[in-house]
C-alpha cells in the first residue's frame, strides 16, 4: 500500500464511521440530541469533503494508486451504508430507500469488479448521473442527520424527499451502468 496524502484521507474517512455512529449511541444526559445531531451532520460532512479532497489531490499531485482506487469508493459506500442504517434506525428514513440505495451499490460495486475482470471497466466508469446521485444523496443524508429547523428551513422534510429523489436517481443509474454493461459485453 503506497501511503500518500489522497489514501491517508480516505482511512480518515473510514476511521470517522465509529466516531459518527458513536454519536447516536450515546446518552441524551452524555450528549444532548441536539449536539448529537450536530456531531453527527459534522462528521459526515468531514467524510464528504475527504471524498472530494482525496480525488482533487490524487489528481493534481500525481498520487493516484491501484489501493487508492479500490479503497476510496469502500469508505464512500460504508460512510452512507452506515448513515443510513443510522438513519432508519432513527425513524428518519425508510428501510425500502435505504435497502434500494445501499442494494444499486453493492450491484454496481460487483458490477464494476466483474467488468474490469473481463477488461471492460471503462464501460462503468463513474457517470454524471452518477455524479448527480451522489450529490442528491449526500445532501438529503446531511439534512436527515442535523434533522433540525435551520433558518426556518425544515431539514427534515427536505431530506426526506431529496432521499427519494436520490433513490430514483439510484435506480436511474442503476439501470444505465446495467444498459452499459450489456451493451459492452455484446461486443465481445
Amino acid at each position: 500500500m503506497k501511503i500518500n496524502i489522497p489514501n491517508l484521507l480516505t482511512w480518515l474517512r473510514i476511521l470517522l464511521i465509529p466516531v459518527f455512529v458513536t454519536a447516536f449511541y450515546l446518552s441524551d444526559s452524555t450528549l444532548s440530541p441536539h449536539l448529537k445531531n450536530l456531531i453527527a451532520t459534522g462528521v459526515f460532512i468531514l467524510a464528504a469533503a475527504t471524498d472530494w479532497l482525496d480525488g482533487y489531490l490524487a489528481r493534481r499531485l500525481n498520487q493516484s494508486s491501484a489501493f487508492g482506487a479500490f479503497l476510496d469508493p469502500v469508505a464512500d459506500k460504508l460512510m452512507v451504508a452506515a448513515a443510513l442504517i443510522l438513519l432508519v434506525k432513527l425513524g428518519r428514513a425508510d428501510a425500502i430507500i435505504a435497502f434500494i440505495i445501499i442494494g444499486r451499490e453493492i450491484t454496481i460495486s460487483a458490477l464494476r469488479e466483474w467488468m474490469a475482470k473481463v477488461g471492460e471497466s471503462k464501460s462503468t466508469a463513474v457517470s454524471m448521473l452518477g455524479k448527480i446521485k451522489t450529490t442528491f444523496q449526500m445532501l438529503s443524508i446531511t439534512l436527515l442527520l442535523y434533522n433540525e429547523q435551520l433558518m426556518g428551513i425544515d431539514c427534515q422534510l427536505i431530506g426526506y424527499w431529496l432521499l427519494y429523489i436520490a433513490a430514483l436517481l439510484t435506480l436511474w443509474s442503476m439501470g444505465y451502468y446495467l444498459m452499459m454493461a450489456m451493451q459492452r459485453l455484446k461486443e465481445i
